[in-house]
């Protein structure tokens, strides 16, 4: 039997935990295994990571069931029910044009999570890229690089987004565009710091003394070294790009009605907050609840990631 795996007998005594609590690993594979155990344990321990992630799992398993879980059709209109407060029939009440506020809510979580996760995925690897090559290759290049991350981080993000969004014009697919035009400087500023103290090790030392290539030496070793903190960072920055969705939402330049996007609703429900709260409350919670998860999930995701908790 190999060592990378422990035997049937093993499995049946239950000595998989003796083979992820070994002293010493006998195979690479035990290595990443107890590594990812012990990640996994300091995940368990940490509260609030751990409910923040539960409540991400709730609101991604919201957004990918919405047909099976929104009891309403989300763009029928009923005046004759419009503004009812939550009952039986409609869990959050009504909206002013009766469309109900619960299944709008649900499907609004699609909305969200399709413009934070692809605005990550455009973020990170721009600002990672542009990270590493300023601090590896220093210089004229990471002069020119740095003062571009500097004239975009000298606009507060929501401002910047609106601009780029005001040029492009209104919609989900520039609304992200946009968002990630003004997301992605910090991204960069981290992986140059990163870099900056990765170049000088002696096993870059070593791989460019073999003949590596600059590039080569970047994507196969700075890059891997830096992406942990850029997991934490792209994972800390969602509740802020939820944030500035929702507020291009709320401003009409983000996702356009009758789309339930959680910041448009909350800008049709300002009118009647006073009279029918739930129609503004409902969205507003909503955004809250999923800022303050990735955050708590972010904190802990940072302690787990860093090495000197190891």
């Amino acid at each position: 039997m190999s060592a990378d795996m422990p035997s049937d007998t093993a499995l049946r005594t239950g000595s998989i935990r003796a083979w992820l609590h070994a002293p010493v690993p006998a195979s690479p594979m035990q290595a990443r295994a107890q590594q990812l155990w012990l990640k996994l344990l300091r995940l368990v321990a940490n509260p609030p990571a751990l409910l923040g992630l539960i409540i991400l799992l709730v609101i991604l398993v919201m957004a990918v069931f919405a047909p099976l879980i929104a009891t309403q059709d989300i763009y029928a209109q009923d005046l004759t029910i419009r503004l009812q407060p939550p009952s039986a029939a409609h869990i959050l009440g009504t909206d002013e044009l009766g469309r109900d506020v619960f299944s709008r809510i649900v499907y609004g979580a699609r909305i969200t999570l399709y413009i934070t996760l692809l605005t990550a995925v455009i973020v990170a690897p721009v600002g990672l890229l542009i990270g590493t090559t300023a601090g590896y290759l220093g210089g004229w290049v990471d002069i020119v690089l740095m003062r571009v991350v500097d004239i975009f981080l000298a606009f507060p993000s929501l401002v910047l987004a609106l601009a780029f969004v005001a040029a492009l014009g209104p919609g989900i697919e520039n609304a992200i565009i946009a968002i990630s035009l003004a997301a992605w400087p910090p991204i960069a500023r981290l992986a140059r710091a990163e870099t900056l103290s990765i170049r000088s090790s002696d096993y870059i030392a070593a791989v460019r003394l073999q003949g590596a290539s600059s590039l080569r030496i970047i994507l196969s070793h700075v890059v891997p070294m830096c992406l942990p903190s850029v997991v934490v960072r792209i994972t800390l920055n969602m509740a802020a790009i939820i944030l500035t969705a929702a507020g291009l939402g709320f401003l009409g330049l983000g996702a356009q009605p009758p789309s339930p996007e959680w910041g448009a609703m909350l800008s049709s429900g300002r009118e009647f907050v006073l009279t029918s709260w739930w129609i503004a409350a409902v969205p507003g919670c909503a955004i809250l609840l999923t800022s303050l998860a990735f955050n708590l999930f972010g904190d802990g995701l940072r302690d787990i990631l860093d090495p000197r908790h190891g």
